[in-house]
C-alpha cells in the first residue's frame, strides 16, 4: 500500500514533476495535462494516498446533521449513534462496538465559535491555515453575519444534491489571506483548470449563462462582503469569480466520510465461526434496510475538496482507477481498477456507475455540462454510431413517457 502523503505538497502535479510512482505530464491543448503510471501497478493496488489543498463540507449536509470534523470530514458520530439516527431506531445497539474508530473522547470545538474537530490537531491545524479568517466567533449563529449570509444564500440557489460548495472557494480565499506566503499558494491554485468555457468546442459551463446572472451576481456581491482580499482582487472581479466558480465545479472531489461504513468493513474483517458470521451478515442487511426506508441513499458526512495529483487525472468512461476514502477522513486514496503498465495513462470517471451505463450522447451531454469536453475514450469511440438520443430519450421513445434532463434542472443550480 501507498504511503499517505503527510506533506500536502510532496506530490506536486505540475507538469514535468515526479514522484517514484506517478508523473504528470502535458498532453495536447485539448487534455491538457495527464497522470501517468511510472511502475507496475496490480488491480486493487493503491496507487497513491492524498490530502487536499482544501475541502469544505456541503451546507445541506451540516444543516441535515450530518457531524463532521470542520478540518479533515471525519464523521464525528460513533457507528452507533450513525446507525441510530439514519435508521430511525433510537435503542438500535450494535454488535462489536470496539469496532468503532470514533473517539469522542478527542473531540474538541473551537474555543470561539464551537465548531468542532476530531482532534486538538485538526482543530490547531485549521487555525493556523485557514479557520482564523473565517471563525465567527459568538456570531456564529447570527443570521445577518456576512458568511452566514454568504452560506444562506447559497443554499437557496443550490438544493441537494450538492457536488461543489460556495465554502470551498471561501477556504481558498482564507487559506491565502492566512499564508506567509501568499505567491505560493497562488501558484498551487493556478494548477487547476478555471475555464469557464471550451472555446473550441463553442461549449460553455451550463450554470454560467443568462440563465444564472442574478444568482451569480448575488452570490459574487456576499462573496466579496464577506471575504475580500487586495491580494485576490482578482477572484473578486465578475469574470475571476466565473473562473473561480469553474475552478470548483470542474476540480471539486466529492469526498464521503462514514463511521458506520468503517464499522461494516471492520466487521467483514472479522474471523467468525459461520452461524456467527450469518447472524452478524443478517444484522447488517436488515440494518442497511432500515437505514434505506427511513433515510434513502443520503447516508455519508459528504463535502468536496481539491486534490492536486487527482486533479491531474483525466476522465474516462471505462476507468483503470477510482478514488475512494476509506480512513473515515479526507485522505483520497486512488486505487487501480485493472492492472496499469509503466507508461500508461490513469484514468479517473467524473460520472458515477449510473451515469456511466447510459448512452454515448447522455454521457456526452453530462460531460459537456459540467467539464466542458467532449469524451474521445475507446467506450466512446466504439459507440460513435449509436443514436444521438439521451437515455431518458430512449425510455420515452419506448414507453411513450418519461422525463428529460432539461426538464430536471429548473432553476436551481443543482449540479456544480
Amino acid at each position: 500500500m501507498a504511503a499517505p502523503v503527510d506533506d500536502m505538497f510532496s506530490l506536486c502535479a505540475e507538469p514535468g514533476k515526479t514522484n517514484s510512482s506517478v508523473e504528470v505530464r502535458f498532453i495536447d491543448k485539448v487534455k491538457g495535462k495527464g497522470l501517468f503510471a511510472k511502475k507496475c501497478f496490480k488491480k486493487g493496488e493503491t496507487i497513491f494516498v492524498e490530502r487536499p489543498l482544501v475541502s469544505a463540507q456541503f451546507l445541506w449536509n451540516a444543516l441535515y446533521k450530518y457531524k463532521a470534523c470542520e478540518y479533515c470530514l471525519r464523521s464525528l458520530e460513533t457507528a452507533e449513534e450513525n446507525a441510530r439516527r439514519l435508521s430511525g431506531l433510537p435503542s438500535l445497539n450494535l454488535p462489536h462496538p470496539e469496532l468503532c474508530r470514533v473517539r469522542a473522547e478527542l473531540h474538541q470545538a473551537c474555543p470561539q465559535c464551537q465548531v468542532m474537530y476530531c482532534s486538538s490537531e485538526c482543530r490547531q491545524t485549521a487555525w493556523d491555515t485557514y479557520h482564523k479568517v473565517l471563525c465567527m466567533g459568538p456570531s456564529h449563529d447570527d443570521p445577518d453575519h456576512p458568511l452566514n449570509k454568504l452560506q444562506d444564500a447559497w443554499r437557496s440557489v443550490h438544493y441537494p444534491p450538492e457536488t461543489s460548495s460556495i465554502m470551498l472557494m471561501a477556504r481558498m480565499v482564507a487559506v491565502v489571506k492566512q499564508a506567509q506566503d501568499k505567491g505560493r499558494w497562488l501558484r498551487l491554485f493556478s494548477h487547476f483548470c478555471s475555464r469557464s468555457a471550451n472555446e473550441e468546442e463553442e461549449i460553455a459551463h451550463k450554470l454560467l449563462g443568462e440563465k444564472f446572472q442574478a444568482q451569480l451576481a448575488l452570490l459574487r456581491n456576499l462573496f466579496t462582503t464577506a471575504l475580500y482580499d487586495d491580494h485576490l482582487s482578482q477572484w473578486f472581479t465578475p469574470d475571476g469569480f466565473r473562473s473561480l466558480f469553474s475552478l470548483v465545479g470542474t476540480n471539486g472531489q466529492g469526498i464521503g466520510t462514514s463511521s458506520l461504513s468503517q464499522w461494516v468493513h471492520a466487521c467483514d474483517a472479522l474471523e467468525l465461526p459461520s452461524q456467527q458470521r450469518e447472524q452478524l451478515d443478517a444484522f447488517i442487511d436488515q440494518l442497511y434496510k432500515d437505514i434505506e426506508k427511513e433515510t434513502g441513499d443520503f447516508l455519508n458526512c459528504e463535502g468536496s475538496g481539491l486534490f492536486l495529483l487527482q486533479s491531474s487525472c483525466n476522465h474516462s468512461c471505462i476507468p483503470n482507477a477510482e478514488a475512494s476514502f476509506p480512513d473515515n477522513n479526507f485522505l483520497l486514496h486512488l486505487s487501480a481498477l485493472s492492472d496499469i503498465s509503466p507508461g500508461e495513462e490513469i484514468c479517473i470517471s467524473y460520472l458515477d456507475c449510473c451515469q456511466r451505463d447510459r448512452t454515448r450522447h447522455s454521457r456526452h451531454k453530462i460531460l459537456r455540462e459540467n467539464y466542458l469536453f467532449i469524451c474521445s475514450c475507446p467506450k466512446c469511440v466504439s459507440q460513435m454510431d449509436d443514436p444521438d438520443m439521451t437515455s431518458e430519450e430512449e425510455e420515452e421513445d419506448g414507453e411513450g413517457e418519461g422525463e428529460t434532463e432539461g426538464d430536471e434542472m429548473e432553476d436551481e443550480m443543482t449540479d456544480v
